[in-house]
């Protein structure tokens, strides 16, 4: 029996060493129709998508067998989902009303699935889609998104310009070991700065989160990985950056939950670093949709969002038409022409007057 739990801890621990169990994904804020039990189950780096995509209310192409998401309300799925992804970090400590789960295989993953839902199924009302990656000038916006942050900074020279505005986070942050006049630490403090600017912007919008569309945002800091590459993971600075991060995360978490009347949830994925590179594919306005090589028996698309509305439309119409057509028949053939019909009523009458 020892030699057995030893051996148990040996693999638990080679997988630690390998990035199986180090990073972690949390839920800052949830509503009640979003249920996650607390069991510390791992979840896969490439379905957390998928995570997001349920608790909207989306279908996913494959089942997620992750016991943490629990099936919550049905009828009132949340208006927002948020998620911050914190890189160079595989642990933050939040508050005790937060939950955490381990990564297994932190894999890059990106939601340009949910939003090509969201686009998808509310393209006629007024979603608000953002993804932004502030420190590789990497942005997209769908929908309403264009308007509500026309201002906000995401290049580089505009986030250091904002950063030395009147109503900067500069004048209310303590900043501690962290210094105004290094470039890592400006970068840092830039994208803490993009938090509170989305978050002024969109309480200027109010209205927009309380339609029936639900939104999106996908945000990726990677400004204390660079403080950990620069001055060392054990120096005072990184420790001062995790810990302001820790509390401005948390007021943002708060924030965001607060605009949406308490119906959005924030996560969190902090990841010491990939395991692979993410690689996204291009695409061109003039661009096929398809070409001959990809399909060449011309096969039907497996599956469309609109089947299972096209099917129940098509299903209950034959149905009540069958329906119809047995009553109406039924019907017929018991009726007594002298008796239920006025046209044999009045031609029986004629006849006998004439």
């Amino acid at each position: 029996m020892a030699l057995r739990g030893l051996g148990v801890a040996v693999l638990l621990a080679s997988a630690c060493l390998a990035g199986v169990c180090g990073d972690e994904f949390s839920i800052l804020r949830s509503p009640q129709s979003v249920v996650f039990r607390d069991g510390g189950w791992p979840i896969p780096g490439d379905r957390i998508p998928d995570v997001a995509a349920l608790f909207m209310g989306f279908s996913i192409e494959e089942d997620l067998p992750w016991p943490g998401l629990a099936a919550g309300d049905l009828f009132h799925r949340p208006r927002a989902a948020v998620l911050v992804t914190v890189k160079g970090v595989d642990k933050l400590t939040l508050p005790a009303k937060g939950i955490s789960y381990p990564i297994e295989n932190a894999v890059p993953f990106s939601l340009d699935s949910v939003a090509n839902t969201i686009h998808n199924l509310f393209s006629e009302e007024t979603p608000v889609v953002l993804q932004l990656a502030p420190s590789e000038e990497r942005v997209y916006m769908v929908g309403k998104a264009n308007s509500v942050f026309e201002d906000l900074s995401v290049t580089l020279r505009q986030l250091r310009n904002r950063l030395f505005q009147d109503n900067s986070i500069l004048s209310s942050l303590p900043l501690n070991s962290l210094s105004r006049n290094n470039e890592v630490d400006l970068l840092f403090l830039s994208e803490l700065q993009v938090l509170w600017d989305i978050v002024t912007l969109l309480s200027r919008h109010k209205h927009l989160a309380k339609d029936h569309s639900p939104d999106l945002y996908s945000l990726e800091l990677s400004g204390l990985e660079e403080i950990g590459k620069h001055y060392g993971e054990d120096s005072q600075q990184f420790k001062d950056a995790s810990q302001i991060l820790v509390d401005t995360l948390q007021k943002f978490a708060d924030e965001m939950y607060n605009l949406y009347g308490g119906n959005a949830v924030v996560e969190m994925v902090a990841v010491k670093a990939f395991n692979s590179p993410l690689t996204r594919k291009t695409r061109s306005i003039l661009q096929s949709s398809q070409s001959d090589t990809d399909n060449p028996y011309n096969l039907a698309y497996p599956y469309n969002y609109n089947y299972s509305v096209i099917f129940n439309i098509i299903l209950w119409m034959m149905i009540g038409l069958a329906l119809a057509v047995i009553v109406i028949s039924y019907n017929l053939w018991n009726m007594d022409p002298g008796y239920d019909s006025i046209i044999y009523r009045m031609t029986n009458q004629k006849i006998r007057m004439d």
